[in-house]
């Protein structure tokens, strides 16, 4: 598989992924695996939402007659859970970065951003100096 041959099967939104990432990225074979079964899960969870918005109500009788929520509730936070996995497995760079980060280093990197306050878009030099200074 070439980067720019879109897998086919492929509907609108996964398209849109794939050629949004591998415009931007040179991915290796393993990675392009795993951008294809990103799209793939992009195209389930439209068509899964979609289904979603035609319901007439979010829930349905449970087994004493009681509302429980729609089955189709719980697969779309499935997918949205899994579409976020295997983008988060790509470990592609965010805009400020120069190389990716694996996913705990990526959380790590969060909360610490977040303890002290930062946005994590000045370089080392730049946070250095904001320490320093209090």
């Amino acid at each position: 598989m070439t980067a720019e041959a879109v897998p086919a099967g492929l509907a609108e939104p996964g398209q849109k992924l794939w050629k949004s990432v591998v415009s931007r990225y040179i991915l290796t074979p393993a990675e392009l695996t795993m951008l294809a079964e990103a799209c793939r899960t992009a195209d389930e969870l439209t068509r899964l939402e979609q289904a979603l918005r035609e319901l007439p109500e979010l829930t349905v009788p449970g087994s004493m007659g009681q509302p429980r929520p729609h089955p189709l509730l719980q697969e779309v936070r499935n997918h949205r859970l899994l579409l976020e996995r295997l983008t988060s497995a790509l470990n592609l760079p965010d805009d400020f970065q120069e190389v990716g980060l694996r996913p705990g280093q990526r959380h790590a990197r969060t909360a610490a951003l977040a303890r002290w306050g930062r946005r994590g878009d000045g370089d080392a030099s730049e946070a250095a100096e904001r320490q320093a200074t209090g």
